[in-house]
This record gives structure tokens, sequence and C-alpha cells, in this order.
């Protein structure tokens, strides 16, 4: 399998899950004023940073869902959220996301989150990471258009939040 091949079914796979939450949420799930829900636990931001949406704990498929839904709404917004660190190695190049886990294709193999275009002091795989950065429309080498986050920091965290979310409001 070539890495192109690889690279569009790591891609296929998140487009996949996230249309397969789209019909277990329930409408848009993007707080207006870009805030947690109440009760979110939230990491300390760097204060010079503004947040526009901060993805939370509790509706994270949901609010991650409307974006690639409605990529027009929140293109150059600046995005809060804490997953997992994971990248994907080929041999031309690493491909860097914070994800966390949900339902997909065959059960729970979906992924829920951004690719990051993140190349400075490189978190470990599977590291608990808060990141943020300004969401952005790129074309992966195999020609598909997705979203990722162009990171303005990213944190590793030492408690870890939820890393399987299933795409109704819990």
């Amino acid at each position: 399998m070539n890495n192109n091949m690889r690279i569009g079914i790591v891609i296929g796979l998140l487009l996949a899950g996230l249309v397969l939450l789209s019909a277990c949420g329930g409408g848009s799930a993007a707080l207006e004023d870009g805030t947690a829900a109440a009760g979110e636990d939230e990491a300390a931001a760097e204060p010079s940073i503004a947040v526009d949406i901060e993805i939370g704990e509790r509706m994270f498929a949901e609010q991650v869902n409307d974006i690639y839904l409605n990529p027009d709404d929140y293109i150059g917004k600046t995005i809060k959220y804490e997953g997992i660190y994971e990248v994907f190695d080929s041999e031309d190049e690493m491909y860097r996301y914070v994800i966390r886990y949900g339902p997909g294709c065959c059960g729970d193999d979906g992924v829920i989150g951004f690719g990051v275009d993140w190349k400075e002091d490189t978190p470990k795989n599977n590291d608990w990471v808060e990141v943020i950065g300004t969401l952005e429309r790129v074309t992966a080498p195999t020609g598909l258009e997705t979203l990722q986050l162009a990171p303005l920091s990213m944190t590793v965290l030492e408690e870890r939040g939820t890393e399987f979310v299933d795409g109704q409001g819990g």
C-alpha cells in the first residue's frame, strides 16, 4: 500500500467517523459564545491567546462534527480543545493529529479531531494535550480537501479527559 493510499485511508476514516456522528448528534452543538459548557474541566490556557471556540468534554463529538459540517462558519477561528496526540509516519512525511476515539464503521474504531501542523517540541505519541490553534482548510496529497489546526500552542497535560466519545453528549 503506497503512502498516498494510507493517508487517504486515515483522512477517510476521520471523515467517515464524523459523518456517522452527524446521524447521532442533535443539531449544532457549538456554543455561541465560544465557551465550554457549564461544569467542563478547563485547563489553563495561555492568557495571550484569544480563543473563539472551546470544544468541551461533554459535547466533544457534536462540536467537532458541526465544524466539519459547517467549515465556512469556523475557518480562521481560534479553537481550543484537548485530546490524544497521534502521529502517522509515512515515508514522505509525518502526519500529526489531536483526536479522541468514537464510533466508526466497524464499532469503536473511529477517530474524532483534527490534523495539527505542529513541528516544534513534539509531544510523545499518545500524550494527552491541550491544543489552541487556527482552523484552516488544506488539500491532502491525495487531493482530498480537509480541515486542520495551525497550532499557536500545544501543552502536554498530566490528567487525561474522556478518550472515547460516543456522539450523544457524553
